[in-house]
């Protein structure tokens, strides 16, 4: 098999977890990285043996002979230096959210569909053990009909974090805790669940100075009939508590949680299946919330580079949950349940 060379432009909070788990993974490697502080290129080149370094992305497009590239820049620009990545026909892969805004977001598509390469968004916690279980129990049908689910986000950020940078806690480059930090989150409720019909929401920022929301309550009424409630907060004392996911149905109730979705902590159906055998094999002990999960998903990008298999999350995919959080937005400005897709 070839091995696959990767960019990375963006060697902040992010990147670590791309580099090392790039490094455990067999054919493939990281040649060049990019950021517009060159300090921090350097480090990020020193630190995982990258042989190039740039602070000028098109400059590292130019002189590179890629088969990926990974940004891992502040949100708002991953649409812009996504379509600089196609133009140059690169298959991109993205950190989360894929855009702030659903334009940005079928641009983005729209370069890579234009120029033939695969659009790849970064979606890690589908890939925890115990979230793959579940999502096989849904698949099988032993929940029955779907009642509800809940996602909750109980974490802290200090006012510290979001003054590393300024783009943090911005509507221009950032969002707030239902777009970055919670954004994993949406992303696994629509994905368990289905469709969406209509979002409500309430969002606040009372405990932090930046523009955007620090908390939020959302309810989400899918086209199955089931309702599902999201409760996001960067405000709990005094450290990350619980990201947990729980789905109710007529015949099973299960909940994920841990810090990160990482651990089953309810597990019961109406009918025994082989599967629950496999419920303590499936926890996971992360150190931190962003999991284990990046390797598995780089490992599916190096795969369909190499044509053996097909992607887990492309861009259309990594587009669902955005919706719901820009839907979610609107509903907490206006007052008003708002109808999904968003016009």
């Amino acid at each position: 098999m070839k091995k696959i060379s990767f960019g990375i432009i963006g060697c902040g909070r992010i990147s670590k977890n791309h580099c090392e788990a790039i490094a455990r993974i067999e054919g493939a490697e990281i040649i060049a990285c990019c950021d517009i502080i060159k300090e921090r290129a350097e480090e990020a080149a020193r630190n995982y043996s990258i042989a190039n370094y740039y602070t000028d992305h098109m400059d590292m497009l130019k002189a590179e002979t890629l088969d990926a590239v990974i940004i891992c820049t502040p949100s708002g620009i991953h649409p812009r230096i996504g379509i600089d990545v196609a133009n140059h026909g690169i298959p991109v892969v993205t950190e989360k959210p894929m855009a702030i805004s659903l334009k940005d977001a079928d641009a983005l598509v729209h370069a890579c569909d234009m120029n033939k390469v695969h659009l790849f968004v970064v979606k890690q916690n589908r890939l925890n053990p115990a979230i793959q279980l579940l999502k096989k129990a849904i698949d099988k049908g032993r929940f029955g009909r779907l009642f509800m689910a809940n996602a909750t986000v109980r974490w802290t950020r200090p006012q510290a974090y979001y003054d590393l940078a300024k783009w943090r806690g911005t509507w221009e480059f950032d969002g707030g805790a239902f777009m970055n930090q919670a954004s994993h989150y949406f992303d696994l409720i629509q994905w368990l669940m289905g469709p969406v019909e209509s979002v409500m929401a309430y969002t606040g920022t009372i405990n932090h100075r930046i523009e955007a929301e620090d908390q939020g309550a959302g309810l989400i009424q899918f086209r199955n009939g089931a309702i599902g409630v999201v409760e996001v907060t960067m405000n709990t004392f005094p450290k990350n508590y619980e990201g947990s996911i729980t789905i109710m149905g007529e015949n099973g109730t299960v909940k994920i949680g841990g810090m990160a979705v990482n651990k089953v902590e309810h597990w019961e159906f109406k009918d025994y299946d082989d599967d629950d055998k496999l419920i303590e094999q499936s926890d996971t002990n992360p150190s931190s919330v962003y999991g284990y999960g990046h390797q598995g998903f780089l490992q599916n990008v190096v795969d369909v580079l190499q044509g053996i298999a097909e992607p887990n999350t492309d861009g259309r995919s990594g587009r669902k949950s955005l919706e719901i959080i820009l839907g979610m937005y609107e509903s907490a400005k206006c007052g008003k349940k708002v109808a999904l897709p968003l016009k």
